[in-house]
């Protein structure tokens, strides 16, 4: 932008700013105009080791040197240093990457590169700057007809990239998507690529955080593996907005320390800030001060927190701008990849002068020189804020951002106290690699990737450790019949992970047309999905007609109606393991693992103009129920003997402490308050009195209440200034009232909260002392432990088994074919059967006249082993009899079997593997001997049955494992639990 057209933006923007602050409609609306003077840049000379092509070509590009972060960026990456740079937007991040890479590629050909980016639309960006540089470094390639970039994602086509695998170029951009389904589970169609592999460059960091962080850090754990096996070690450069812990967040994502990098050498404009306190909807405030930029000539960008909002404040402004209208567009998820990319050309090119979009334009897509950022709403974060506005004013000019505010707690919390934003740090964003479930599905991707040795076993962290052996335990992963490698259980299992949700997602479909809608995840479900429910989707209002959970399916149809619904619920949260503990003057706090329950008895009808109560309505749905990792406050009994003194609800404290915490996450940690989840209990079975827990709300934990527990105290510091700075005087929507609460908001006592608070953080207090948990005992829980699953490996052998015990088998006269069906096994008849019996320690064979001896004979034992004898043994005897062999305590094997593996395996196939010894015979040739008249034959054929069944059940409870062969080929472990088994059948 040329130096005159500079001082023009800057009259027009300030001028724009005057008019809205001397307006008699919005002028007293704006609560706070922050101002940030301009900033000169510090600048360095190109580094002597970059390649002179590439500095005539940055040369050809308007770029005479580098900022100083730069420079010092490109140094650390030479040096081979793993490199995360958090600086502000504008601050040239793509330049820190592409020299590094095109300065290795230019001296060797050989080399390749991979880029991450979250969005299709930052990979097109930075796809047409190596264009650019491939344009004016063509001849300076070592290699004829060489390919710079390409790529790699869902919009390309099968042709295409079949092209680049076969020849791939010295950069692939793609996303962590199809890393994780693309390139290795094919890892070996990738050899060359992988084995040359320098350089991973991942862009917006900060945007891999909670469950999506926590998929991410596990897909570069499996490439790592990937690369070891190819004899790689790339260097890390990792870019992110600015947050509070951008090296811990590196090391969480990449495995291993990175070296930081904060401060920006770039220039920057002058900024302008502004706070609104709307006294219209927010929505219709920014229809009108976006109208009022536009006419003015001022490129404007609006965000908005969903795609209705988007296209309602698109519909309301383009009718209001004359010829102007076409110089507006909406931009949201939804549209097609080249509709977006049409708008973000239009912006890039100056054709637009205004886009309205949801958070899709926050990442550092390429959107042209804007000069007002209008935020519908605080975005949820000090960073987001920062990162949003970031998109303008990045031409040099001045340029203004205008938050206008909800009525929710964040929005006018900050509204009420501006300066606590300015001086508030960037928030921390977190992320969780040991989350358990998913630890345990990208283990068996990388199991299914590249066998697990022992060697690589060992080098685990003890949870990885842990795991594994409880994976092997319940048979998710194959142990290698020498305890030496696991195997997967399936060839492809990364197709059934979604690395960008928490759980299982249900599809909403219209009944009168079959049009999916959207979807739910499975942990919504139940309270925003049940039968009854009104529910709304894109601004849309729907009655739930049927909730389907076993075919994942929400049917919906239009509703119109007055009213809207309120799920009631009950919560249980119990304490299953303590990691951590700390004490202060006046409250304890834990930190540990948790299972949570939780459910929806009913709901209730509310008018929607008045909320009043028009019905209640009883549900009668399951219980939904799960582990996570959460922190628990314990409120001193002189605590509540002290509220109760004043006269104020001790239960209306805590319960309002519990949802103002869980409001006011947001400001220290980067998430939304539906990550996170809250009981609070005025008594509570594992500690010795009141508690109020706050957890993460998905399963296994995200590491966001990990963060909390280290910084509890300005949490609950927090807390009371949002609940004392709130105006409403019994509790509202904006301190403590909670959307969610399954109680309705009851009961609540605003100023009973804010004592409480000031009770807590009272340094006069005594200090709390520490109090010892109730033992935990939950015998289903325990069974399900890590720890007791490692320990149940030592095993007990044959002291299981009873004195006496029969191993029994027979064969039939007839086949199932002949006797119309499987389900007709009393139809087939006996031709022998034989027993082991343990104190004759030999075996007795029974012919089909000998039946009533033989079936008096089973009902000696006291326990049978079989296999596949509850099935079809028995039934073949309820032919004979009317006694119930089921009621004798039974060891059938092949149960076993199918319970630990989910499918069955032949006797034949286990005892080959386990035993070294295979069947003499089969059934079909048992029928054979029979018509035959070979009763010996059989006797024998049937003797050797089971002998084998009898030595395979030796083997399983003195080594707690069989053997078989998977369909790689591979002999592997299958754990078995006999002993258990035996003890629960005769209990």
């Amino acid at each position: 932008m040329s130096g005159s057209s500079l001082k023009i933006k800057q009259t027009l923007v300030s001028e724009y700013l005057y008019a809205l602050k001397k307006s008699k409609k919005y002028g007293p609306q704006v609560v706070c105009h922050k101002t940030y003077s301009s900033e000169t840049g510090n600048f360095a000379q190109f580094p002597s080791n970059l390649n002179e092509k590439l500095t005539d070509s940055l040369r050809q590009f308007g770029i005479s040197r580098l900022y100083d972060h730069q420079a010092k960026a490109f140094a650390l990456i030479s040096e081979g240093e793993d490199l995360l740079v958090s600086t502000p937007t504008s601050s040239g991040k793509s330049m820190i990457y592409n020299l590094p890479v095109l300065n290795n590629i230019l001296s060797n050909s050989e080399s390749r590169a991979l880029y991450f980016f979250p969005l299709k639309a930052l990979a097109q960006d930075q796809f047409r700057i190596l264009q650019k540089f491939e344009k004016n470094l063509r001849k300076s390639f070592l290699v004829d007809n060489y390919k710079l970039a390409a790529i790699y994602d869902g919009d390309t086509s099968s042709w295409h990239r079949k092209k680049i695998r076969n020849n791939p170029p010295g950069i692939i951009i793609t996303n962590p998507d199809m890393l994780h389904l693309s390139f290795l589970p094919y890892h070996a169609n990738w050899a060359h690529f992988f084995k040359n592999l320098q350089y991973i460059v991942i862009d917006e960091v900060h945007t891999y955080r909670g469950v999506f962080g926590s998929h991410m850090s596990w897909v570069l754990k499996r490439l790592q593996r990937i690369l070891r096996l190819y004899g790689a070690n790339p260097t890390y450069i990792l870019l992110s907005a600015t947050i509070g812990n951008p090296g811990q967040l590196g090391e969480m994502l990449i495995g291993k320390p990175v070296v930081t990098l904060t401060r920006s050498g770039a220039p920057r404009a002058k900024r302008n800030m502004l706070f609104l306190n709307p006294w219209d909807s927010a929505a219709h405030t920014a229809s009108q001060l976006l109208e009022a930029a536009l006419k003015r000539g001022l490129r404007t960008i609006v965000y908005t927190g969903s795609r209705k909002m988007t296209e309602l404040i698109t519909r309301w402004t383009r009718p209001k701008l004359g010829d102007l209208a076409q110089k507006l567009s909406s931009y949201r998820a939804g549209f097609l990849p080249e509709e977006r990319r049409e708008i973000e050309q239009k912006l890039t090119h100056g054709d637009l002068l205004g886009v309205i979009s949801t958070s899709a334009l926050e990442l550092g897509v390429d959107i042209g020189d804007l000069d007002i950022c209008i935020l519908v709403g605080y975005p949820g974060s000090v960073m987001a804020t920062w990162q949003r506005g970031g998109r303008v004013g990045r031409a040099g000019q001045e340029s203004a951002v205008i938050l206008l505010a909800q009525e929710n707690a964040l929005d006018q919390y900050f509204m009420r106290n501006p300066d606590d934003f300015f001086s508030r740090p960037m928030e921390s964003a977190m992320l969780n690699p040991f989350n358990i479930e998913i630890m345990e599905q990208h283990l068996h991707c990388a199991a299914a990737e590249l066998t697990i040795s022992d060697e690589e076993f060992t080098s685990f962290p003890d949870e990885t450790r842990k795991t594994i052996e409880k994976m092997t335990w319940n048979s998710l992963l194959l142990q290698g019949s020498d305890g030496r490698e696991w195997f997967a259980t399936r060839k492809f299992p990364q197709r059934q992970i979604n690395l960008r949700g928490g759980g299982n997602q249900l599809q909403i479909i219209r009944e009168d047309n079959g049009e999916i809608l959207g979807e739910i995840d499975s942990g919504r479900v139940l309270k925003e999905c049940h039968s009854g429910a009104v529910y709304l989707h894109n601004a849309l209002t729907w009655h739930v007609e049927k909730c389907d959970l076993e075919n994942k399916e929400v049917v919906v149809s239009a509703f119109t109606g007055i009213y809207h619904t309120r799920p009631i619920s009950e919560k249980q949260t119990e304490i299953l393991e303590v990691f951590t503990r700390k004490s202060y003057p006046g409250y304890g706090v834990s930190l540990g693992r948790l299972l949570v329950r939780e459910q929806v008895t009913g709901y209730q009808k509310r008018n929607n103009r008045t909320n009043k109560l028009i019905a209640t309505i009883p549900l009668n749905l399951p219980e939904q129920r799960f582990e996570t990792v959460g922190l628990w406050l314990e409120i001193p009994e002189s605590t509540q003997a002290e509220l109760e003194k004043a006269q104020l609800h001790f239960m209306g404290a805590i319960h309002a402490l519990e949802h103002t915490m869980i409001g006011t996450f947001p400001f220290l940690i980067l998430c939304d308050r539906n990550d996170i989840g809250g009981i609070s209990c005025p008594v509570h079975f594992q500690t010795t009195g009141a508690a109020v827990f706050v957890y993460d709300g998905y399963p296994g934990g995200i590491g966001l209440c990990s963060e909390a527990f280290e910084r509890i105290g300005e949490l609950l510091k927090q807390t009371g200034k949002t609940v004392e700075s709130c105006s409403c005087e019994t509790g509202c929507p904006s301190c403590v009232h909670s959307p969610k609460c399954g109680s309705g908001n009851r009961p609540i006592d605003k100023d009973a909260c804010l004592k409480l608070t000031r009770l807590l953080l009272n340094p006069e207090n005594t200090r709390f002392a520490e109090k010892h948990f109730k033992e935990i005992i939950n015998d289903k829980l325990l069974v399900s432990d890590i720890k007791v699953c490692a320990e149940k490996k030592k095993g007990k052998g044959m002291a299981a088994l009873p004195s006496h015990y029969g191993v029994f088998d027979l064969e039939t006269k007839y086949s199932a074919a002949e006797v119309g069906g499987w389900h007709r096994a009393d139809k087939m008849g006996i031709s022998v059967a034989v027993i082991y019996d343990s104190l004759l320690d030999d075996f007795v064979t029974y012919l089909e006249n000998e039946v009533d001896r033989l079936v008096d004979h089973l009902f000696q034992f006291e326990l049978i082993v079989g296999f596949n004898n509850r099935r079809f043994d028995n039934s073949v005897l309820a032919g004979y009899t009317s006694r119930n062999l089921n009621g004798i305590a039974t060891l059938d094997l092949l149960e076993v079997v199918k319970s630990r593996l989910g499918y069955r395996l032949s006797l034949d196939r286990l005892a080959q593997c386990t035993l070294g010894s295979k069947k003499s015979a089969d059934g079909l040739q048992a029928l054979k001997w029979y018509k035959q008249g070979e009763i010996g034959k059989i006797s024998r054929y049937c003797k050797k049955d089971v002998a084998i069944t009898r030595d395979l059940m030796f083997y399983g409870l003195e080594n707690e494992f069989f053997l078989f062969q998977n369909k790689a080929g591979k002999t592997v472990r299958l754990p078995v639990d006999l002993e258990t088994v035996i003890l629960r059948e005769m209990a």
